[in-house]
């Protein structure tokens, strides 16, 4: 377990990735998001010696949020606006990662692991939206989860965030067609 200010440091170090991430792609300069983190260069890569591990770093991150918000979604919203609002946070999750994409499909072997822990985390959290979804009769049955999720990045491989936005509203409402 890191001390205190060390997960201080990663989580501000990861924080700054992401929002660098979106705005400048993957290939951003490390000074940049160790500048945004608050940290020196020397932390970051104290922290994340290579590139990838930041990525994957964020990535996990990322997607450990995505699955968080699946049972607070539930809690507190009806079966169909809780999936609704959570397939907008995963259009956001993907439509804002400029260049993870390429970059988890390099080849680079430090992102081997990260497909199976995406459906390890995600399958069973949107799983249970679709579930909640189908029983309240909101969206038809038979949908795969990981399929619905890999159609839904589908639909985001586009430099249009609005147009994401609209591509999985319109999938969305294919699913509740005959519900």
């Amino acid at each position: 377990m890191p001390r205190a200010d060390a997960k201080r440091n990663i989580d501000a170090l990861l924080r700054a990735a992401k929002l660098e991430f979106a705005e400048q792609g993957v290939d951003v300069h490390v000074r940049a998001i160790a500048a945004r983190a608050g940290v020196g260069t020397a932390t970051l890569y104290r922290h994340f010696p290579l590139r990838s591990d930041l990525i994957a770093a964020v990535f996990r991150a990322e997607v450990d949020a995505c699955a968080a918000a699946a049972p607070e979604l539930s809690a507190d919203h009806d079966p169909d606006r809780a999936l609704a609002l959570w397939l907008e946070r995963y259009t956001q999750f993907l439509a804002t990662k400029r260049g993870l994409a390429a970059a988890l499909h390099s080849g680079d072997p430090a992102y081997n692991a990260l497909p199976a822990y995406f459906a390890e985390r995600l399958g069973p959290a949107f799983q249970t939206l679709l579930n909640n979804a189908v029983a309240a009769g909101a969206i038809r049955p038979g949908v795969d989860p990981l399929e619905l999720l890999s159609a839904v990045a589908n639909l985001c491989a586009t430099e249009d965030t609005a147009r994401a936005y609209r591509m999985v509203e319109l999938l969305l409402d294919g699913l509740r067609y005959g519900a």
